[in-house]
């Protein structure tokens, strides 16, 4: 969560993605199609956003499905992700058994 005076721009905010620290991702919110404010406005007309709740706008390039050969995530990967400014978090991969 973060304040309006936290972000200056919510337009312009850079957001990577890292996996056993090698930089897979690394975009811009101001790629996206749609700016954050209007996407906010539009989903608050179809249900009510809680605090927390996370809208998922897609994944900029770096995706390794399209990678060739393609890269998947194993077991004990460790994946880290943030938003300059806001902070970032981290998961280990886990394989279902």
């Amino acid at each position: 969560m973060a304040t309006p005076d936290e972000i200056p721009d919510v337009n312009n905010l850079r957001l990577w993605l890292t996996v056993n620290g090698r930089k897979m991702q690394d975009g811009n919110t101001s790629n996206l199609i749609f700016r954050i404010p209007f996407l906010i406005s539009y989903i608050s007309q179809f249900m009510t956003l809680l605090p927390g709740d996370i809208i998922s706008t897609g994944t900029p390039a770096g995706v390794g499905l399209g990678m060739n050969p393609p890269v998947y995530l194993k077991n004990s990967d460790v994946m880290e992700l943030g938003i300059d400014g806001l902070g970032s978090a981290k998961q280990k991969v886990r394989a279902y058994s």
